[in-house]
């Protein structure tokens, strides 16, 4: 999947790139650019931009071509997802959107090892391929989705490997947001330290 990808991070395979508001977890509600890169293995059935999964199909981006682009909107913060972005090395791409003053955010699996400069870390954990023991510390938010019940008592094992001032949020999959979400207000009601992070772009019909 990255035979053609520099190690160097200096051409990404670029998925979409646009400006939005975030909508889900801590920085909900926020305007941010978003930087989609294509390739995963993680593997989730329930994912629902599946079309990003084989790299090949997303063309090989100059990563100052990716700065250039963020840097023409007011709102300084880029959230970089995928895909899997720790697949690739994201120190270059980071660096050069720092020096500008732009903000940088990821959303990761944690399942490849940590590169970039990061304001931000919402570590996502998968069950299909979990994530590395030596990113969890580094995590600002731990946001776990829930699909079925078992899913609680593993969003606690991840709560204990994150560090004390790590924000934690449980999310309805959105397919099943009707029989989890109760599951989700009952179980936060009576573990306060959790919070419920709902998918806010669905609803107001946005990227």
């Amino acid at each position: 999947m990255k035979q053609d990808i520099p190690e160097d991070g200096t051409l990404l395979p670029l998925m979409e790139e646009f400006y939005t508001i975030q909508g889900e977890g801590f920085n909900t509600g926020k305007a941010a650019y978003f930087i989609r890169l294509g390739g995963c293995d993680v593997g989730c059935h329930w994912c629902d931009v599946k079309e990003s999964w084989d790299a090949e199909l997303h063309p090989l981006t100059n990563a100052d071509v990716i700065v250039e682009n963020a840097d023409r909107f007011p709102g300084k913060a880029v959230v970089i997802t995928g895909g899997e972005p720790l697949i690739y090395n994201l120190d270059y791409l980071t660096n050069r959107l720092k020096e500008r003053g732009i903000l940088t955010f990821i959303e990761t699996s944690g399942a490849y090892p940590l590169s970039g400069n990061w304001d931000w870390i919402c570590l996502s954990p998968k069950k299909f391929k979990a994530p590395r023991p030596d990113i969890t510390p580094f995590a600002n938010e731990l946001k776990v989705i829930v699909f079925n019940k078992s899913d609680f008592k593993w969003a606690e094992e991840y709560a204990a490997m994150v560090s004390p001032n790590c924000k934690l949020y449980l999310q309805p999959e959105w397919s099943k947001s009707k029989e989890i979400t109760p599951l989700i207000i009952d179980y936060v009601m009576a573990n306060p330290k959790w919070e419920i992070s709902l998918q806010t772009h669905k609803f107001l019909n946005i990227p």
